[in-house]
């Protein structure tokens, strides 16, 4: 056994384990349990449904990396897409020629990278606690998409949107391949790039990393911008597939984003963790709600078994680090 835990950690990385046995475990009590779960029909909708919780994901990954959490991811996002309804209705609406969206893209990646920045600069220059800072930045971002909205949504957009939301190509729905995308992205700059690294300084040490001569304020202030342009996109996606914006909108995610990097392997303190092992937790979270969803289980069931997951999580990784044969470092 242990010889196969170590090959195992070698290939894939210890932080693997969890992610890898949850998933197993939720497609054999569900394949069990459901007749029509292991189907082409669920791993579709599960296709769909996971890109606007997985880019939402992404955006919570960096900054907890840093040892610090973005509350107003989703937010961010909604207001970003906001400002892409904005520029097609100034343009036609339904009418909008195919040029336009892309001005509305670039405006969505501009609002989701300046609300990120501004929280990053309030980190970094003030040392507020993350929490009480992205706190702040989510009840304003709410409350202008509110007043902006009068609470209410903007919808109405050309057709040519709809596929990505809901289309496909060479039979892999698009949503889906902008998520793995950005997945890629996201694992190249924290396994190639200097930014990669020193993020994961600071969620270490923050004074080691300083005193290192990292440039630790400007860190952090791209993560939380590189956060934010991650909201944007998550704003598009959730445009292109409700047809609508409202500010409301994934506000249930927030707290799924958390579970799904801390089921992935992501120190909760910072410092460590990697986007592959998140993005099995993502795909298991996905199908334990859709499992639950064909055995006619009630949604709200569904989040209150996220919110036990999360405390088994938390649970049994403190239990496992007391085993060497689960720990990352040999005995």
């Amino acid at each position: 056994m242990k010889a196969f835990v170590d090959k195992f950690k070698t290939t894939f990385g210890a932080d693997m384990g969890g992610p890898a046995i949850a998933f197993l475990a939720v497609m054999l009590v569900f394949g069990l349990a459901a007749d029509n779960f292991i189907s082409l029909a669920t791993f579709g909708s599960v296709a769909f449904q996971l890109p606007e919780l997985g880019l939402l994901t992404l955006a919570m990954l960096l900054p907890l990396l840093t040892g610090g959490i973005n509350l107003s991811i989703t937010f961010a996002a909604n207001l970003s897409g906001l400002a892409a309804a904005w520029v097609l209705q100034a343009y036609g609406g339904v009418d909008a020629p195919a040029g336009v969206f892309v001005f509305a893209c670039l405006a969505a990646i501009a609002t989701g990278a300046a609300a990120g920045a501004l929280t990053g600069l309030a980190i970094a220059f003030t040392r507020a606690h993350p929490i009480l800072v992205t706190l702040s930045m989510m009840i304003f971002l709410r409350g202008l998409g509110e007043f902006l909205t009068r609470g209410g949504d903007i919808s109405g957009f050309p057709s040519y949107i709809a596929p990505i939301g809901h289309g496909s190509l060479l039979g892999f729905p698009i949503p889906l391949l902008i998520f793995i995308i950005c997945v890629a992205v996201w694992h190249v700059l924290l396994t190639r790039s200097k930014l990669g690294f020193g993020l994961l300084m600071i969620g270490s040490n923050m004074e080691a990393a300083h005193y290192s001569g990292l440039n630790t304020r400007k860190i952090v202030v791209l993560v939380y911008t590189l956060s934010g342009i991650m909201c944007a996109i998550a704003g598009i996606i959730m445009l292109a597939r409700f047809n609508s914006v409202r500010v409301g909108h994934g506000e249930s995610y927030l707290l799924i984003t958390v579970l799904a990097a801390f089921l992935g392997g992501v120190n909760p303190f910072g410092g460590f963790g990697r986007v592959l092992p998140v993005f099995v937790a993502l795909i298991v979270l996905q199908l334990l709600s859709s499992g639950l969803n064909l055995m006619g289980a009630n949604q709200h069931l569904a989040t209150a078994l996220w919110g036990v997951l999360m405390i088994v999580v938390m649970a049994a990784r403190s239990l496992a680090s007391n085993y060497p044969i689960f720990s990352r470092k040999k005995a």
